[in-house]
């Protein structure tokens, strides 16, 4: 005669029984700040991981943030290029580029060029002038501005 031993539940935050213990760092009521962090990560889009690290990057550099600039202040923005487009504005050439910082967008525009060397998608950059809003959009003409090496990206 064969005894089938019956097992109690495995402790755990499922199931968790008063005064159990758990391994250092999880409890029964939610997963442990890295743990959980862990769990965002996996469980965010491409998207958000990259938004996540561009508004790392805009703290780290000092430079303030998009969302946060209001029309006509001067700032220091930083970001990376997401379009780079050659669009006339008024019969005059017009190089204009979408830079983006994980906040919001920004649309950088240098009148009268029709290309800038380093000026493509995908590059990181720091620009710095007077924000304008233009069409509900914040604009930067003629922006001063630095191209990250390659190194820094």
């Amino acid at each position: 005669m064969v005894r089938n031993p019956v097992r109690k539940p495995r402790a755990g935050p499922a199931n968790a029984e008063p005064g159990a213990r758990y391994p250092q760092g999880m409890s029964a009521e939610k997963p442990s700040g890295r743990f959980r962090r862990m769990l965002e990560r996996l469980s965010s889009s491409q998207e958000d991981l990259e938004s996540e690290e561009l508004r790392e990057d805009t703290q780290a550099s000092g430079c303030t943030r998009i969302s946060e600039c209001s029309d006509r202040q001067i700032v220091r923005v930083a970001g990376t290029l997401r379009t780079v487009t050659l669009r006339p504005r008024a019969g005059v050439p017009a190089l204009e580029a979408e830079l983006f910082d994980g906040t919001a967008p920004l649309d950088v525009v240098w009148l009268g060029r029709r290309s800038i060397v380093g000026i493509e998608p995908g590059r990181k950059l720091i620009a710095s002038g007077r924000i304008s809003m233009s069409h509900g959009r914040r604009v930067l003409f003629n922006p001063k501005y630095e191209i990250r090496p390659l190194g820094q990206e």
